[in-house]
């Protein structure tokens, strides 16, 4: 997609008109417009993006740890719309215990592989999620990779690691 400059306040103050309370904050960042919402109204939000802004095509989903006390993780949905051809960021935040938000695969199928990674490595889970395997760790690993507590050389002994040395003949 090429990178184009848009006023985008026309369209924020749409969505504000629309989503009311729903948002969080809505603001424009590094050029592109971004919405923050609350965990459980992140399905209402989506719906309304694809359905009355025509955002069709979720490119990603995608987790940070931000390591704070409160909304430790938070889950990032871009989205564009090739009507308008326009980019936009919707997210959430979630608690550190037991963090879980609504799955998005209803509204965009192609949000199971991203949400499943999201849970891989950092534990988030999605209910109503139509696969919630791991996808890329075994299913009883019990650790989250892209935590900020996870060790740089892994948690010794929690999952066999491959030969370093070559095979000799």
């Amino acid at each position: 997609m090429a990178t184009q400059k848009h006023d985008y306040t026309a369209f924020i103050e749409q969505v504000k008109s629309d989503l009311g309370d729903k948002l969080l904050e809505a603001e424009v960042n590094y050029g592109y417009p971004r919405f923050t919402v609350r965990p459980e109204d992140i399905l209402e939000v989506c719906r309304y993006f694809k359905e009355q802004q025509h955002f069709i095509y979720l490119t990603e989903v995608t987790g940070t740890d931000r390591f704070t006390s409160e909304d430790r993780f938070e889950v990032i949905y871009t989205v564009v719309s090739l009507r308008n051809q326009q980019r936009i960021f919707i997210k959430t935040r979630v608690e550190e215990d037991e963090p879980e938000l609504a799955s998005v695969c209803e509204i965009w199928p192609g949000a199971n592989w991203h949400e499943r990674e999201v849970y891989d490595m950092f534990g988030v889970r999605f209910t109503n999620h139509p696969d919630p395997r791991r996808i890329f760790m075994p299913e009883d690993y019990r650790y989250y990779p892209l935590r900020k507590e996870f060790p740089l050389l892994g948690v010794p002994g929690s999952i066999e690691m491959p030969n370093t040395t070559p095979d000799q003949d």
